[in-house]
Parts: C-alpha cells; structure tokens; sequence
C-alpha cells in the first residue's frame, strides 16, 4: 500500500514538473514573436505529442538567432569590414551605374552593406561552371595549381570518387607544405569515417567539424547546420554554388536521373569575401583565428565586375538572403527567374512574388520534376495553384533533378549560392550566396535558365486542377509541417 501511494505521488510529481516544463517553453515560444504559423505548429507539437514532442522542439524548434548562440561579433577583421561597409554606403555613386548612368540595383546593395556587411567589390572575373564534371574539373585545377593555403568547407563531403580525388589533391598539398584546412558539417558529411578523416589529419590536413552530434535526442542545435560550398585557393581564386562533394553530381542517380546544378568560379577581390567567411567559420569550429595579409594577397584582375559574397545563418542579426531576395522581387520592373530545388516560402516572398505577377512582371519558377527529399517536393508543389492564378508562369525539370540556385532579376541581377528559397535556408542554416550586378553575366545565366526551361514541362492550371485526390492530400500534409523542417 505504501509503495503504492509512493509510485502514485512520484508520477503526480513528475507529471506537474512536465506541465510545468511545456507551460514555460510553451511561454517562451510566445515571447519570441515568431511568425504566427511557426509559433503555432511548435505550440501543437508540444502539447499534443507527450514527451516526443518537447524532444523534437529542443532539437528543431528553438530559434538561436534570437538568443544569440551564435555569433561572429568580436573579430577585429570584423570591425573593420564593418567600418569599410559603412564607408561604401556613402560613396556608392561612383560604382554602380551600368555605363550608361542607369543605377544597377542599388538598393539591394545598400541593404546587403547594412544587414550583413556585405562589400561591394569591384574587379572581378567570374566563370560560370553549369555540371559537376566542369566543377570538379576546374577546382580540382586549382588545388593543383595552389601555392600558399587551401581552405575548403562543404555540407556534403562523401567518400566516393571525387570525394578521394579531392582528399589525395588535400594531401598532396599539404606533403608540399602548404596550409590546408577543410570544414565539414557534421550532419551534411555524417558518413564519413573516422579512417577517411584520420588519414587527413596524419597527413597534414586541418579538419574542423561543424558542431558535431554525439547524442542526437538531447543536441539542441542539430537543426542548425553549415550549408557552405566555399573553396579558396592562395585567396585569389574562388568557388560557391550549389555543389557538394558526392559523385552524384556528376553521374547522376538511378532515381533521379542526372543533377543539374551550377557553380561559380571567382577570381579577384570577392575571393576575399568568401575568405572572410571561410575565416570566420573557421574559427567559429576550432576557436583558431587565422591572421595575416597571406589569405589577402593582392591579384591581377583589373576587368569592372561588381559582385557582393553574403552569408546568412544563425550568427546574423538579420535573414540577409531573404530579404535581399524579397527586395530583388518587390522592385522588378521586367522579370525574375528563379530556379531551387526546394521552395517552402515564407509568407512574405509568397506574396512579393504574385504580386510582381500580378503587377504583370514575368515571373517564371523552376522546379523539379522530382526531388531527393519527397516531403519537400509535395510541399514546393501545394503553391502551384496560388502561383499560377496570379500569373507566375510554373515549370518541372524533367531532365533529371535540378539541384540548382539561381534568381534574375531584370537583366542586370543575379544570385548565385547555396540557399534555396525555403524556412531552412532563410533562418536555421548558415549559407552564402555570391549576388553578381552585370548585364553580360545575367545574360549568359538567362540562356541557361531558358535552355533549363526548354528541358521542363510546364504546370497548366487547368490541368494541374485535376491531378489525384491523393497527391493534393500528400501536397496540404507536407505544407503544414513545412514550418517545422
């Protein structure tokens, strides 16, 4: 009898300090003043899934950018990349016409120097790399011809062909005597063994892994993961983009056929930018801060090409790449081309982006015509019919998966990056995307895209209108949990 009513008071005790424990972060949640339909997914999750529930929220729910986790504040490269920021802002004028007096999208300038100390950069020679053989092929060119340091960071690093390719050219190097370091996120790059890392580090090569997870039911921060694609070589040659280290950009999968995906090769002084990023990851995973003019050595580019590097994650106060994104949008005068794998919007480029439709902008929007992650794909496909009643003109890759990230604006803009347009990119994962000003560049991008288009099929509303009761039942199911990925 006495340990009978014992058992029953310790359950009513630990049932209290649970409902007390969902009440506070039920509480907290509200303080955050999130988007309403974010708050109220989390608030559903925590209360109608007993203990699971607060599981999932302390893993995926918790918004860091608020509480200030992350932060990258403190560097003295930092300061005076902020001060050189604020220089810019006021002496634009002289570097932003297109030759013709006409202004190359200022305002997206200036927002990107405020929000994320942006630089404008003003010499520049870029190479656009449109499949993982021209990508692999040329990175793999400058690893070769490296002379000083190699620093690389990746979402996805597998061990496959290119992956070994690239880790015996790491070697190499560093047997040279050459400074290489390499970043990995530890949930994009989990099957890497400790025996293909090991032989890394026995062999000279730095490696940081971004925030690893030892015990994943209590790691707090899973959800926030380093979705970078940089590589700097002698800090005067760059790469970003849409590529990750895995053979499947270059031969394709059985499944999904080839991935279609583009890639940027940087000389000049954006490479400094990405260099600061690099820097700054760096030290954010090893606590090792690399100084010194030899990652900042002067160049031989003298060609007029602005491009803006920009970052975005976590450690920012601001979703830099949404809102340029949303910028880029709300002020299209002609059109806008979007091409990402994974579109889950939030309701503020949703709606930017009808209404550029509506306001009779040509807006065309290419999906896959299948995805890697099916749950993403059903959520990208509920927005169609909202998307084609305004105007937006809706399109499937049907050669294989089309894995890239691109957007055009007018003619004179472009994005080139690692950030797709969805909730992930836009607030939980650390991202960089190179943000090109230059009518040639955009028009050598467009015939891409259009050829790209030329290899989709177009969504009819008409016809979209009767597609199986069941995929619209998969496409609202994956919609509501979108706020949640």
């Amino acid at each position: 009898m006495i340990h009978w009513q014992l058992s029953s008071i310790l359950l009513v005790a630990m049932l209290s300090f649970y409902l007390i424990l969902i009440a506070y972060m039920v509480f907290s949640l509200l303080r955050e003043n999130r988007d309403p339909e974010i708050t109220l997914a989390w608030v559903l999750v925590l209360i109608l899934i007993p203990g699971a529930g607060l599981i999932l929220y302390l893993n995926f729910g918790r918004n860091f950018r608020k509480v200030k986790i992350f932060s990258r504040k403190g560097l003295t490269d930092l300061v005076r990349i902020e001060e050189i920021s604020q220089n810019q802002i006021t002496d634009l004028s002289g570097i932003i016409t297109d030759g013709s007096g006409s202004y190359i999208k200022s305002n997206i300038i200036k927002l990107l120097l405020n929000n994320s100390k942006a630089l404008l950069t003003a010499k520049n020679k870029l190479e656009i790399l449109q499949d993982g053989k021209a990508t692999f092929s040329s990175i793999l060119n400058a690893l070769d011809n490296a002379k000083h340091h190699i620093h690389m960071e990746y979402y996805v690093y597998e061990d496959d062909h290119i992956g070994n390719r690239i880790k015996d050219a790491l070697i190499k190097k560093a047997q040279q005597g050459l400074e290489v370091r390499l970043i990995i996120d530890a949930i994009g790059s989990w099957s890497l063994s400790k025996r293909f890392l090991r032989e890394l580090k026995n062999n000279g090569v730095e490696v940081g892994v971004f925030m690893p997870v030892r015990f994943p039911l209590v790691a707090n921060k899973i959800n926030y993961r380093n979705h970078r694609k940089i590589v700097v070589a002698d800090g005067t040659c760059g790469f970003v983009g849409g590529l990750n280290i895995a053979d499947r950009y270059i031969d394709g999968t059985p499944e999904l056929g080839v991935w279609r995906d583009t890639h940027l090769k940087i000389e000049g002084d954006a490479v400094r930018s990405l260099q600061t990023v690099f820097i700054t990851d760096w030290y954010f995973v090893t606590k090792d801060y690399l100084r010194g003019n030899c990652y900042f050595p002067p160049h031989n580019i003298n060609n007029q090409l602005l491009v803006q590097i920009t970052s975005s994650g976590p450690d920012s106060d601001w979703s830099n790449i949404m809102q340029a994104y949303f910028t880029a949008i709300t002020t299209a005068e002609k059109n806008i081309y979007i091409s990402t794998p994974y579109f889950m919007p939030n309701e503020s480029i949703l709606t930017a982006l009808k209404t550029a439709a509506l306001s009779g902008v040509d807006v065309k929007l290419i999906l896959p015509g299948h995805s890697d992650v099916r749950t993403t794909w059903y959520g990208s496909i509920s927005y169609t019919e909202e998307l084609l009643r305004a105007g937006v003109h809706v399109y499937l890759y049907k050669k294989g998966f089309n894995h890239g990230k691109i957007m055009m604006v007018d003619g004179v803009f472009t994005s080139i990056g690692t950030a797709n347009m969805d909730g992930r990119s836009f607030n939980k994962n650390f991202e960089v995307n190179a943000l090109i000003y230059d009518k040639e560049k955009a028009e050598e991008i467009k015939e891409n895209f259009l050829q790209d288009i030329a290899d989709s099929e177009k969504i009819h509303l008409q016809e979209f209108l009767i597609r199986p009761r069941k995929q619209k039942i998969k496409e609202s199911l994956c919609r509501v949990l979108g706020p949640l990925y």
